[in-house]
């Protein structure tokens, strides 16, 4: 499934997220933490790989065409647990 997103917003997703989100995520799918951050629209390919994410530029930082929305979800999926242990 795809998503299109702006990339300030999924820039602000992934500044949204606690502390160790990006390695829990990266564990759970075994791939590197930095290809989690390159799906947030980091560009370090060396330690990393490019996960389906497109970027074209445009008004709020640029359109971001996402081919695969499992880290989306599970990012989206880590703020709803916060928020629901803060209700608490």
């Amino acid at each position: 499934m795809t998503k299109t997103i702006t990339f300030n917003d999924l820039r602000r997703l992934k500044d949204s997220l606690p502390d160790g989100a990006t390695s829990r995520i990266a564990d759970k799918l075994n791939i590197t933490a930095q290809t989690v951050r390159n799906y947030f629209g980091g560009s370090n390919y060396e330690f990393g790989k490019n996960c389906g994410v497109h970027i074209e530029p445009g008004p709020d930082g640029g359109i971001v065409v996402l081919d695969d929305t499992t880290i989306y979800d599970m990012a989206v999926a880590i703020l709803e647990e916060e928020e629901q242990s803060k209700e608490q």
